[in-house]
């Protein structure tokens, strides 16, 4: 009988881990069907943005991290106009492009909102990730905000903290 349970616990304890970190993009995105033929880019205004994140914060000592979930929320400010978001790319501490999330552009109606998540379990990026985002509009008074709230829970304790893209202006 205790073989029977010993058994039972090891497949029990082999069968609940997950080797392999989801990287999701919550809201269903459909990246497919959200992908576009983009209009005269004569007629857009071309940008960048950068947005900090933390897949992990350190705590107590630098040895000693706290893992979070990070939602990325790209959102499109303006009443009237669509915008494009031609690349989503995720770096880490180090400067390294470990992940594309749009590769091609997408359109963002007005006053929409897509998201990214990552996983609290994926701790790739580390506490120095960062996005940089294409994008293209119609009227450069209304660029896309770039948003990220860090979340996590542990027992008792709760952190929750956001961060603000920039537009980054190169040359």
């Amino acid at each position: 009988m205790k073989n029977i349970i010993k058994i039972v616990f090891v497949i029990l304890l082999f069968s609940s881990c997950k080797t392999e970190v989801e990287h999701r993009i919550v809201k269903s995105i459909d990246l497919e069907g959200r992908k576009v033929e983009m209009p005269n880019f004569d007629e857009l205004v071309q940008g960048k943005s950068y947005l900090p994140v933390y897949s992990h914060i350190y705590h107590r000592y630098e040895d000693r991290t706290f893992d979070l979930t990070i939602t990325v929320s790209i959102r499109n400010i303006t009443t009237t106009d669509s915008i494009y978001i031609l690349k989503a790319d995720y770096f880490n501490t180090d400067g390294d492009n470990i992940r594309q999330y749009i590769q091609e552009p997408i359109c963002l109606k007005p006053l929409e909102t897509v998201e990214i998540v990552i996983a609290e379990e994926d701790k790739e990026g580390g506490s120095g990730a960062n996005f940089v985002f294409d994008w293209a509009v119609k009227n450069d008074k209304n660029p896309p905000l770039f948003e990220a709230v860090m979340i996590s829970t542990n027992g008792q304790q709760g952190l929750s903290f956001s961060t603000r893209g920039l537009q980054i202006f190169e040359k």
